[in-house]
């Protein structure tokens, strides 16, 4: 199944149009026609079977002719992760969590972060593009990137949980994790969190874990929590 988006529908649409530069990749790339069938979500859950009314190339319109819904997972996972200093290998990881199947995720700026301005357009762009490519029904919101020291301060989930590297009394995430409630994951960048920030997290209900005996890069660290959570949780 090919998966487009459009954010503006709900349970009372009826027809919709998409706009020119989608409209132009339905006809002219996919060279789709009157008649033909296309899957659309809003990111909200709602996966809608349309059929096109008017092929056109500057405005492609559809009419719906049924919605499911998809169930909404039992549990949220957000991480909150420093950027890169490669932005592909943070890229990279957007995308995975994407397809792995993440809620939220929140760039922080930390004590040692080489890189403290990201793209936030082309970040949201990839997102979108690996929900629409996994076939994923629910669009992860993404935020402007924020301080840990702010961030840590507001959040507020079931399970709070900090990664880091130092030789620390911490215990392997999934030997703590609970199924079926809501995370909160921090991970830092290269070179780690600094001791203070690390005490911060601690004094604001942050737990210290382990994501294995290995010393794993950003990116991936993050894609092993995501997996992590998604594993526990699973029927």
């Amino acid at each position: 199944m090919q998966l487009f988006y459009n954010p503006t529908i709900n349970e009372t649409t009826e027809t919709f149009s998409f706009d020119k530069e989608e409209s132009k990749h339905i006809i002219k790339v996919l060279r789709k026609k009157d008649t033909d069938i296309l899957y659309v979500t809003n990111g909200f859950g709602l996966l809608f079977k349309t059929e096109i009314t008017l092929a056109s190339d500057n405005k492609c319109t559809v009419q719906i002719l049924n919605i499911e819904k998809t169930e909404a997972p039992k549990y949220q996972l957000h991480l909150a992760v420093a950027p890169t200093k490669m932005n592909d290998r943070y890229e990279w990881f957007l995308e995975k969590a994407t397809e792995i199947g993440i809620h939220e995720i929140t760039p922080i700026i930390c004590d040692r972060s080489e890189r403290k301005v990201i793209n936030l357009e082309r970040f949201e762009k990839i997102i979108l593009s690996a929900m629409k490519q996994c076939n994923q029904m629910y669009l992860p919101k993404l935020n402007p990137a924020i301080t840990m020291k702010e961030f840590i301060k507001k959040e507020n989930t079931d399970q709070k949980l900090i990664a880091h590297c130092e030789e620390t009394n911490k215990k392997s995430l999934k030997s703590i994790l609970q199924p079926n409630t809501d995370y909160t994951i921090l991970i830092g960048p290269e070179g780690d969190f600094s001791n203070k920030e690390i005490e911060l997290a601690l004094e604001n209900n942050y737990f210290p874990v382990s994501l294995g005996d290995t010393r794993l890069r950003t990116e991936t660290a993050a894609v092993v929590a995501c997996h992590s959570i998604v594993f526990i949780n699973e029927n």
